[in-house]
């Protein structure tokens, strides 16, 4: 018998820059007892920490608040009510924020958000700078459904998808799903023996959808249909996704080392899935002009700095698409705007530093982030920045 391989595999998990792993209740929590499976999250933990060590950003989203918390309560068997599981989320929150905080020392933080934090455009905005930062000062993000206030989610199980928003919030290269089943089959494998499983999914057809099935776990709310759900998020963004089983220790290493699991094939990289979506806005809010310079700094791969901006047209806010305009009037590049037209009016032309004096408060140093701006090019005369739908095409 041969020994067995340990060297880690070339997967989208080893190649990616950022990585989020969902992680379900009915790995957290022992079904049997209630109790946190504190054995198995401790080698969690330990991958979690490896990839970090290794230079890759993590974030984890973890369920298993209701789990925890219905058991401290005393809680009877079966599908609890609304306020039951409100009550239980308040709890378990707490218990669950004590064991990774203890577990994760002093590399991780814990942050709590609402699946709404992931789809109200502000929330959004907000949320996606808390992360970006958390990374940057290299942490680990904890992200817990923060059931005490959500109603959807609890009654949906929709930690799968928020996971999905997450990483589409974060522009990650890899969503991992630990879950109890090792991926997707043609059929319900507890019931259908002639089921077939599927290794990679290259695009999420009728198909596809149509093989989903029901949790049949006792503690977690998400099916196989809310896991394709996310994947549809995933991949839209240009994020690869796995759903794999995750009850054995180390259940990333697994995976690393060749594990069967089901991969979900984005057609493009996080970065330019991003930037498609914001040139193919289909009615910018408003438009910005900008200087000679900034419009050479741009065509570079800069950002857009507010020193560089003439003008503002039209009314936006904060995390709006809007257009850049040249000199000439012509639309050059489409970005999401970090400051409201208001905003952008009291610091245009200034510096950077100035920002904070001007607004009395410290927003970013950019009008536009390079990461959040597409130039386009076309052939047609001056754009008027309130066209219901300019022709154009995006700059390679």
């Amino acid at each position: 018998m041969s020994a067995r391989k340990t060297t880690a595999l070339s997967t989208p998990l080893t190649l990616a820059r950022r990585v989020v792993v969902k992680v379900g209740s009915a790995l957290l929590v022992d079904g049997r007892t209630g109790r946190l499976n504190r054995a198995w999250l401790k080698t969690l933990v330990e991958d979690l920490l490896r990839l970090h060590r290794r230079g890759q950003q993590v974030i984890l989203v973890s369920s298993g608040a209701i789990a925890l918390g219905r058991r401290h309560l005393q809680l009877p068997a079966g599908p609890l009510r609304l306020e039951e599981s409100q009550a239980a989320a308040a709890v378990g929150q707490i218990r669950l924020a004590h064991a990774y905080k203890e577990l994760l020392e002093n590399g991780g933080v814990k942050v709590l958000l609402t699946l709404e934090d992931s789809e109200q455009r502000t929330r959004y905005l907000n949320a996606r700078a808390t992360l970006e930062a958390l990374l940057s000062m290299k942490a680990i993000p904890v992200i817990n459904e923060n059931d005490t206030v959500a109603t959807a989610e609890i009654r949906y199980g929709d930690n799968d998808r928020l996971a999905a928003r997450v990483a589409q919030m974060a522009s990650a290269d890899c969503l991992v799903l630990l879950s109890d089943v090792d991926g997707l089959y043609t059929a319900d494998p507890n019931r259908d023996p002639k089921a077939r499983f599927i290794e990679r999914v290259e695009r999420i057809t009728p198909e596809i959808e149509a093989m989903a099935g029901r949790a049949q776990s006792e503690v977690g709310s998400g099916g196989m249909a809310t896991k394709i759900m996310a994947a549809r998020i995933a991949v839209n963004a240009g994020c690869h996704m796995c759903i794999a089983a995750g009850g054995q220790r180390h259940p990333l290493r697994r995976i690393e080392h060749g594990a069967r699991c089901s991969w979900f094939l984005p057609a493009s990289t996080p970065l330019a899935a991003r930037k498609q979506w914001i040139a193919g806005t289909l009615r910018p809010a408003g438009a910005i002009h900008i200087d000679a310079g900034a419009l050479r700094a741009l065509q570079s791969g800069k950002s857009l700095l507010a020193a560089g901006v003439t003008g503002t047209v039209g009314r936006f806010e904060s995390g709006d698409t809007v257009s850049v305009l040249s000199p000439q009037g012509t639309e050059v590049a489409r970005g999401i705007a970090a400051y409201s037209d208001s905003d952008a009016a009291r610091i245009m032309g200034r510096k950077s530093s100035e920002i904070a004096a001007l607004l009395g408060f410290r927003g970013r140093e950019e009008l536009i982030h390079r990461d959040d701006l597409v130039i386009l090019q076309h052939d047609h005369g001056p754009i008027r920045p309130m066209d219901p739908q300019p022709h154009f095409d995006v700059k390679p």
